[in-house]
């Protein structure tokens, strides 16, 4: 129409130039062996319990609980190689193309090493970095499942070894610059307590544990209350990092599926979408939050690891509606007394894929980037080579205030310097 002028918005489809602090919200051990389970696994377990790479009866190469239980959806390589960090979308393309890829990329000092590790970290100009487990993250659902089939003990001793390998060879807080995660998990209160207070002596600051229920109880029970008051006092971040979901196996057998799929086969897409991942973990965290955890616990922080962003507000926004509609109805713990994603913002955080929309995240938030994380997933193929690529690949179109706090405050607000997560 003569007279008007259209104005047209382009779309902003770069990254501010950041070189500030950061910090890795996941990263991960690459075992390049399993010889410290032999050494940190009492004998009388090894039988049925001690993780193992081996060729089973069937030819194929996984790894292995004891002489002949296999870890489903354990991806190895017999050299012990892996695919090339970062670099999974180049890697997959190629594949298909059928160019030259370089096929596995070899475990390098840093990836099973400390102080190579804070070497790597130095290089990489990163201030903080939670690390987790590497291909034994595979394993925990299924020890859970073995410790129903052959009693606890092997598991808390199976875990035990995993802690104590992190604990003599790692360390908890390394120079305030790389926290190591141990494993935790409530399947076995007297056992749970203890380990966490053993734990907390030898300066743990990040916990990861299975998501979901244990024993028919939510995680936020009272029942669990002593357990949790030990990672409450020492300020313990708690994260939730994706990983085989247990307590989806019987929806998944009522849809007339099965859990638990071999590397041939592979899982569904149907289990894809419904019990892997972001639904497990929003119904673990919204029940923390229902329950009232963090109003009794309020110097736990929790964390969303390896299990994307694009939940977050649809998630925040249900939160939200779902206390209006139960207004009336039961609440285990009490009423809260302020809303749901008040209470979520302020003690938990999700780290973010890099090929998320986290752009369109923060708008859906009404531009609140503040429990957002990146993480690299170093030196896993999903993430990003290097930490500082997370700016390019995924803080397209936001402030540098944004890209800041999602490179760095908010994970130095999750887990602030000093001995313990407290803050005075």
């Amino acid at each position: 129409m003569a007279g008007m002028q259209t104005a047209l918005k382009a779309i902003d489809n770069t990254a501010p130039a950041y070189d500030g602090p950061i910090f890795d919200g996941d990263s991960h051990i690459q075992e390049k062996d399993y010889s410290f389970f032999e050494k940190y696994l009492p004998k009388e377990f090894h039988k049925d319990w001690l993780p193992q790479r081996k060729y089973g009866p069937d030819g194929e190469f996984g790894m292995f609980l004891g002489d002949s239980y296999r870890i489903e959806n354990a991806a190895l390589d017999p050299d012990g190689r892996i695919p090339p960090p970062g670099k999974l979308k180049e890697w997959l393309l190629a594949i298909s193309t059928g160019e030259a890829v370089e096929a596995a990329h070899p475990v390098t000092p840093d990836m099973y090493e400390c102080e190579a590790r804070l070497a790597k970290l130095d290089e990489f100009e990163v201030d903080g970095c939670v690390m987790f487990v590497g291909e034994f993250v595979s394993a925990f659902g299924q020890v859970l499942l073995q410790a129903e089939a052959k009693g606890t003990a092997g598991a808390n001793a199976l875990f035990h070894a995993w802690n104590l390998y992190v604990v003599n060879e790692w360390g908890l807080n390394a120079r305030d610059q790389l926290y190591t995660t141990a494993v935790l998990s409530l399947h076995d209160l007297d056992w749970a307590v203890a380990e966490a207070e053993w734990l907390v002596e030898n300066g743990l600051r990040v916990c990861v544990m299975p998501m979901g229920p244990t024993g028919g109880k939510s995680p936020a029970d009272p029942y669990f209350d002593p357990f949790w008051k030990i990672l409450n006092d020492a300020g313990v971040v708690v994260t939730y990092h994706v990983s085989e979901a247990n307590f989806m196996h019987p929806l998944i057998r009522a849809f007339g599926e099965e859990p638990l799929q071999n590397r041939k086969n592979g899982q569904t897409a149907w289990q894809w979408m419904f019990a892997y991942s972001e639904i497990p973990v929003m119904m673990t965290m919204a029940n923390f939050v229902y329950w009232n955890f963090f109003e009794r616990f309020p110097n736990i922080k929790m964390a969303s690891v390896e299990n994307g962003a694009e939940w977050l507000p649809r998630f925040l926004y249900k939160m939200d509606k779902m206390r209006g509609m139960a207004r009336s109805g039961w609440w285990p713990m009490g009423q809260l007394k302020e809303r749901p994603s008040t209470i979520f913002k302020r003690n938990c955080f999700v780290v973010a894929y890099p090929e998320d929309d986290i752009k369109g995240i923060v708008d859906q938030l009404g531009g609140d980037a503040s429990c957002i994380l990146m993480g690299s997933d170093y030196p896993h193929a999903e993430g990003v080579a290097r930490p500082r690529d997370f700016v390019e690949e995924g803080c397209k179109g936001l402030t540098y205030e944004q890209v800041e706090q999602i490179m760095y405050s908010n994970g130095r607000r999750m887990l602030p310097k000093g001995k313990t997560g407290i803050v005075a």
